[in-house]
């Protein structure tokens, strides 16, 4: 297919992504900026205005991070109970925007803390019903493409939060609270995206009715093939590690400590360019093999950052970890969606997000103790492993297991 051809192809593509999955990254974007806006401030805000000690920033971020990883197992199950998935993603939408005010009116530490952990429940709420949502409303011929414009348009959030904190800092001569205030407004524009602009399809006459979700019979009614793709993510995820070692591999390595910023920056417009295209090109082709290059990418990313010496060849590392999370994350949501009855896609990503969340928090504790005991090129190579071991599982899974749920249909 000739160049001009393939853009025709791409932009017809994004032409018929159905309006909701528009409406639905457009809303994860607004809501990223917003809480990236806080969060990028909120360690030095605890310690510097509030007095709170480096040990109670990481036991909030501890106990935040850990009850969104469990509040999603229920949300999801929840909605394939009920049948409905956008009252859920609104409520989890609303509870992180009304919690935005807090931040710069917060008294005390204790507000604070109050604040991070609603935020954090807000969004296990919203996750896999949302998930479960954007897979209902988008084509099966087009689900990957969905799922990547949405991360795309996530990543785009994640990025451009900081840099506006960065900015706002500027024009604010530093105040902190100033710019905790002007994250409200993203925020609530989310919402307002969430609730008006994304559709709540008509359950298809005939779906199956779900009364107990997270039963041994349904869970078991999900299939081998999706828990095949769950075991394997979650490998996979121990060898995707907090980006946070990226950072420290770059100032190891000579970045001067005002620039260490950049290295999300790199990594980010990455991730943000790779995720749509990388799904078009798993629904014209096999999802299965734009995943295993994703997964060969970062097995070179690690390589590249266990051996590299200078800043060069570290940002080269980051720009292939950008590209790895570009052809790995959407795809392997599209995996869930593709293998998942319908009726249990809520379950399915509830069970999917908490396995893989507390696999980071794992690969992150593991990750630091290697490069506490070991060093830095011990901790690239140990991600190389694991990726290399899940590389060969989903190898295995692509020629001999077939998928089941919608995919099977």
């Amino acid at each position: 297919m000739t160049q001009p051809a393939r853009a025709r192809l791409d932009l017809a593509t994004l032409r018929a992504v159905p309006g909701g999955v528009w409406a639905l990254g457009i809303v994860s974007l607004l809501m990223d900026a917003s809480s990236e806006m806080i969060h990028a401030l909120l360690p030095v805000y605890l310690v510097t205005v509030m007095g709170a000690s480096t040990l109670t920033v990481g036991i909030i971020e501890g106990i935040a991070e850990a009850t969104a990883a469990t509040v999603k197992i229920f949300s999801g199950a929840i909605s394939d109970r009920i049948g409905k998935r956008k009252l859920l993603a609104v409520i989890g939408y609303g509870l992180a925007a009304l919690t935005k005010p807090l931040f710069p009116l917060a008294p005390a530490i204790g507000w604070l803390v109050a604040a991070r952990f609603i935020d954090r429940v807000g969004k296990g709420i919203r996750d896999a019903p949302r998930d479960a949502l954007l897979a209902d409303i988008s084509p099966a011929h087009l689900r990957g493409a969905a799922f990547g414009l949405r991360q795309s348009l996530d990543t785009v959030g994640a990025l451009v939060g900081p840099l506006l904190a960065i900015l706002l800092m500027w024009l604010f001569a530093g105040d902190i609270s100033a710019v905790f205030w002007c994250a409200v407004l993203p925020a609530f524009l989310a919402l307002a995206f969430m609730i008006f602009g994304v559709p709540e399809p008509q359950r298809p006459a005939g779906r199956r009715t779900v009364k107990s979700p997270l039963s041994r019979g349904e869970l078991g009614r999900l299939g081998v093939g999706y828990w095949a793709v769950v075991a394997l993510a979650v490998v996979f995820t121990l060898a995707r590690f907090s980006e946070a070692f990226l950072l420290l591999k770059a100032q190891a390595s000579g970045l001067p400590a005002m620039l260490v910023p950049a290295v999300m920056v790199v990594m980010n417009l990455v991730y943000a360019a790779a995720a749509y295209p990388a799904g078009v090109l798993s629904d014209s082709g096999d999802r299965m093999r734009v995943l295993l290059a994703g997964l060969a990418l970062l097995v070179g990313a690690d390589l590249v950052l266990a051996l590299a010496s200078g800043v060069p060849g570290v940002m080269i590392g980051v720009a292939l970890w950008g590209l790895h999370m570009g052809l790995t994350q959407g795809l392997l949501s599209a995996l869930v969606a593709d293998r998942a009855p319908a009726e249990l896609r809520g379950t399915a990503f509830g069970v999917y997000n908490l396995l893989t969340g507390l696999a980071l928090l794992a690969a992150s504790i593991i990750a630091g103790a290697v490069w506490a005991w070991i060093g830095p090129q011990a901790t690239f190579l140990m991600g190389a492993a694991f990726t290399a071991v899940s590389l060969l599982g989903f190898l295995a899974l692509a020629s001999g297991t077939p998928p089941t749920g919608e995919a099977a249909g």
